[in-house]
């Protein structure tokens, strides 16, 4: 049996091989420097565009934690969630007002003082990141301003600020507020129509009354700019006045979230950087509150949708009158179990 031997390949086969190899080589350098190049574009047009978005929202007017916060003597401990967490509940103290409107878009924070906030609600944000309460409280509610005796809860921003603002409801649910964000509603209209317009579902028919034109049809309904305005300051036109008028607010930032949280706004920067721009002219925050901290924020909820969002009323007992004063009766039973969910972490499970 003879051995088959394998023969010695030619000096040009030889040659082939090795320009075959460097072909190939030089294709995959080719490939290789095309995707980095791609992908050195992507991250500096991210970059652009990150950089933008962070200055729009610098546009935003920031108030000194000594302006925002109280004394730290005077504030509740953390709170402590009964299921450990990676990340820490928050609350935030969402405040809407004509304030600007009033004192001129020159003035600074110290002008707020003397002013009454027309909406007060409290975000929370629970450590596992899987839901968002939003709990209004009704400016009339007639409670106790520390330094100050009883009054209707708004006047505790005349009095004091944001700051006593925050240690009076700190005081009534022993949990610390973390961040403040005052909005003036004129920055709604900017934000409404930067967003194609904002779809609400309105109970019944109503027609403005309160310096603004317009009626609004029941059922869904989509607001421009300057009705989104009519319809969150709107009060006189509603025989339960304010508790209808938290109600349309309610209805307007469940219908903003709605539309924020969309795909179709998620996948375009233009209309993100645009709401951005257009709202931040008109909000006041916490030197905490920066886009920087945002991002981290945002992340984590990222899994959220409208329907993770649950909007309530802080509970009441109707209103009366104290004197001369017509007033809103708080529910203090009501109030004490809404301070142990928050205490505990638990807010998504009060049922209004």
């Amino acid at each position: 049996m003879s051995e088959t031997v394998n023969p010695t390949p030619s000096r040009r086969h030889s040659r082939a091989a090795a320009s075959g190899k460097r072909k190939m080589s030089t294709s995959t350098k080719v490939v290789l420097w095309t995707l980095i190049g791609i992908v050195v574009l992507a991250v500096a047009a991210a970059g652009t565009y990150l950089w933008r978005l962070n200055h729009a929202y610098n546009q935003a007017e920031t108030i000194p934690d000594t302006e925002v916060f109280p004394d730290a003597e005077n504030r509740p401990d953390p709170v402590q969630p009964v299921v450990p967490a990676d990340n820490e509940a928050m609350n935030i103290l969402l405040l809407g007002s004509d304030t600007r409107a009033q004192i001129g878009d020159d003035e600074d924070i110290e002008d707020i003082r003397g002013q009454r906030s027309d909406t007060i609600m409290l975000v929370n944000i629970p450590a596992d990141r899987e839901s968002i309460q939003v709990m209004s409280i009704m400016r009339d509610n007639w409670v106790e301003i520390p330094g100050y005796g009883m009054n209707k809860i708004n006047a505790a921003v005349a009095y004091g600020g944001p700051a006593l603002l925050i240690e009076t409801l700190e005081s009534i649910f022993d949990i610390p507020i973390d961040h403040v964000a005052i909005i003036d509603f004129e920055g709604f209209k900017g934000l409404t129509d930067a967003l194609g317009g904002v779809t609400v579902n309105n109970p019944f028919e109503w027609t403005a009354k309160n310096g603004g034109a317009g009626t609004f049809a029941a059922g869904p309904i989509t607001l421009n700019g300057e009705e989104a305005l009519v319809y969150v300051r709107e009060r006189y036109a509603f025989a339960d006045g304010d508790y209808q008028r938290v109600r349309n607010q309610q209805a307007y930032m469940k219908g903003l979230l709605n539309e924020v949280l969309s795909r179709e706004t998620l996948t375009s920067p233009t209309k993100i950087l645009d709401s951005v721009d257009a709202i931040s002219p008109f909000l006041t925050v916490d030197s905490g509150l920066t886009g920087t901290a945002l991002v981290p924020l945002g992340l984590s909820l990222s899994d959220l949708r409208s329907g993770d969002v649950t909007m309530f009323t802080s509970p009441t007992l109707g209103t009366g009158m104290v004197g001369a004063a017509s007033v809103v009766h708080p529910d203090w039973d009501g109030l004490a179990e809404i301070a142990t969910l928050l205490q505990e972490d638990r807010l998504r499970e009060w049922q209004p």
